[in-house]
C-alpha cells in the first residue's frame, strides 16, 4: 500500500527563508529626527549616509512614493542596496523582536500607528502608519528626538505589524 500524504497547516513562518547570512556587520547608522510626516523619506536618507551616500531628505521626498515600497527600494539603488519583503501578519512588533535579533541584519519594520479600528473609514484607510529601522538588536526611530532604542525595550512594539523589509544588496537573488 502506497503512503498517504496528509496535508498540516503551518501556523507560523519565519520571516526570512534561506541562509543565515548576515550583509551588514559594521554599520554606524546616525539617527535622524524626522520633521512633520516624514518617517519613510527620512528612514531611506539615514540608511543611505550610512552607506556613504549623502541623499537629503527633500531630494529622497522627490524620489520616492511613501506609499509604494517599489520606489523605497529604487531609492536605494545608488546605495548598492535594495528591498526584499519578509514574511509577516499583523501581529504586533514584539513578536518578531527576537527572530529579528537572531538574523542580526538591517530591517524596516513598518506598523500601525494607532490600533487598527475593525473597518477601514470611508476613503479605505485603516489608519497612519509608521517605519523605523532595527540593526542588528537596536530600534532607530526617527520620530522620536532621541529615538534609538534596544529592541526589547522599543515602547511602540506593541502596535500591529504592516510589513517589514530587508535591506539587502542589489545583487540578492530577493527584492522589489
Amino acid at each position: 500500500m502506497g503512503m498517504s500524504l496528509v496535508w498540516k497547516p503551518n501556523p507560523s513562518a519565519p520571516l526570512w527563508f534561506g541562509e543565515k547570512e548576515v550583509f551588514f556587520n559594521d554599520l554606524a547608522i546616525e539617527h535622524l529626527h524626522q520633521i512633520g510626516p516624514s518617517c519613510v523619506p527620512t528612514t531611506l536618507s539615514m540608511i543611505a549616509n550610512a552607506f556613504g551616500q549623502k541623499i537629503s531628505i527633500q531630494d529622497m521626498k522627490a524620489m520616492i512614493n511613501t506609499q509604494a515600497p517599489e520606489t523605497w527600494s529604487k531609492a536605494l539603488e545608488s546605495c548598492g542596496l535594495k528591498l526584499a519583503y519578509c514574511n509577516i501578519d499583523q501581529r504586533p512588533l514584539e513578536y518578531y523582536i527576537e527572530e529579528l535579533k537572531e538574523l542580526n541584519d538591517l530591517f524596516f519594520l513598518s506598523f500601525y500607528s494607532h490600533p487598527l479600528p475593525a473597518e477601514p473609514d470611508d476613503n479605505g484607510k485603516l489608519c497612519t502608519a509608521h517605519i523605523v529601522t532595527m540593526y542588528q538588536d537596536s530600534i532607530i526611530d526617527t520620530a522620536i528626538k532621541q529615538g534609538v532604542f534596544e529592541a526589547d525595550e522599543y515602547p511602540r512594539s506593541h502596535l500591529r505589524t504592516k510589513r517589514i523589509f530587508r535591506v539587502v544588496p542589489i545583487d540578492h537573488e530577493r527584492g522589489l
